[in-house]
């Protein structure tokens, strides 16, 4: 029997979103399949609050976040971290033969707008990148504030992961000036992994044209000139690409703000259960993620023995991630959960803790 996820991604799949995978396969050069991509686009656009492209790429959001350095870094990047995936992309931009820089924060601290301010006012950089929800602690930086400071730095390209955060909260890119800001959409989106998204900016695009050796699968020009006729440059996963305009079209009726309200009312019920059962937060007041909360163990829970109980009763629970590892849990309330499914996992948890703890 498959395991019911409760894990941070791939997220539970409803499977209203699995029927809407079936849909007749046509090819990507059809006008059936440009129907789709425009739907769904601009459905996005909608979503994202902009009239600059936002493009479908076949590939996990690292293949986006290797594809902004390459198109946009042509000095020296800036890599903003205070977790594993954020840290992991200062690793990606320098395999890619670029000159870069880690500013880090502790883990469970967010990226701060004075941080972003004293390494950019060095001069040195060209680009930064900035995971705003680093899924391996919970933390949610303040993109509004590290926007307001961009402001200040036009000619630093501002390269932005919300992995996973888009779709559950608002994201005004026109309004923050993003150059890119790119999302999988295994997380809040609520689909299977293998596609990704991301709006780019005019600046962005007019920038990538004149930086060399960007390669050709994530070139932002051919991503531009193929999405003009509503297409991809290579084959698309077009069955993900049905599923998320089924999903969209789910998001519309639901209503946005309605979403980001159920979001942020399934982080405020999360954080006050772990603190019920004696648990602390990990992310620092004030920075805590709305699509997933990171747990602190309380010194006496075993997290290894938790999840293989949780797992012997078919639902797949995490016990933290990189060098936070068993020291942390976390749990998603993202996509399609509702509060039910949030009661479900708990009456679990409170069943089998007795049995976990010494």
């Amino acid at each position: 029997m498959a395991k019911k996820l409760y894990i941070p991604g791939p997220v539970e799949v409803s499977l209203d979103v699995m029927e809407a995978m079936r849909a007749p396969m046509v090819g990507h050069r059809m006008k059936e399949y440009a129907q789709v991509h425009q739907r769904v686009t601009e459905a996005l656009q909608t979503m994202l609050n902009t009239s600059d492209p936002v493009f479908l790429s076949t590939s996990s959001a690292f293949g986006v976040m290797e594809g902004a350095v390459r198109n946009l870094v042509q000095k020296r990047c800036a890599n903003f971290a205070n977790g594993a995936f954020s840290k992991k992309w200062h690793d990606v931009t320098l395999r890619c033969g670029l000159q870069a820089d880690l500013h880090s924060a502790e883990w469970g601290q967010p990226i701060t707008a004075a941080m972003v301010d004293k390494a950019l006012a060095t001069g040195k950089y060209d680009a930064m990148t900035l995971v705003h929800n680093e899924t391996s602690t919970g933390v949610m930086s303040p993109l509004e504030e590290i926007a307001a400071v961009m402001e200040k730095y036009p000619a630093v390209s501002f390269i932005v992961d919300t992995v996973s955060s888009m779709s559950a909260v608002s994201l005004d890119v026109a309004a923050l000036g993003t150059d890119v800001c790119l999302a999988g959409v295994q997380k809040a989106f609520g689909l299977p992994p293998g596609l990704a998204v991301f709006a780019a900016s005019r600046k962005a695009l007019d920038k990538a044209r004149t930086t060399p050796n960007r390669g050709y699968y994530f070139d932002f020009e051919e991503f531009e000139k193929n999405d003009l006729k509503h297409n991809t440059p290579s084959t698309p996963c077009i069955s993900l690409i049905y599923a998320l305009d089924h999903q969209l079209q789910k998001f519309a009726a639901e209503g946005l703000e309605n979403r980001y309200a159920r979001h942020r009312a399934m982080a405020e019920r999360t954080r006050s259960w772990i603190e019920e059962q004696g648990f602390g937060l990990f992310a620092a007041e004030g920075c805590r993620s709305l699509t997933l909360t990171c747990g602190k163990n309380d010194a006496r829970t075993d997290l290894e023995t938790l999840k293989k109980l949780a797992a012997e009763r078919d639902y797949a629970i995490d016990n933290g991630y990189g060098k936070i590892k068993n020291q942390t849990f976390r749990i998603p309330h993202m996509a399609d959960m509702t509060m039910e499914d949030l009661d479900e996992l708990f009456t679990l948890l409170e069943e089998l803790l007795p049995q976990a703890r010494s």
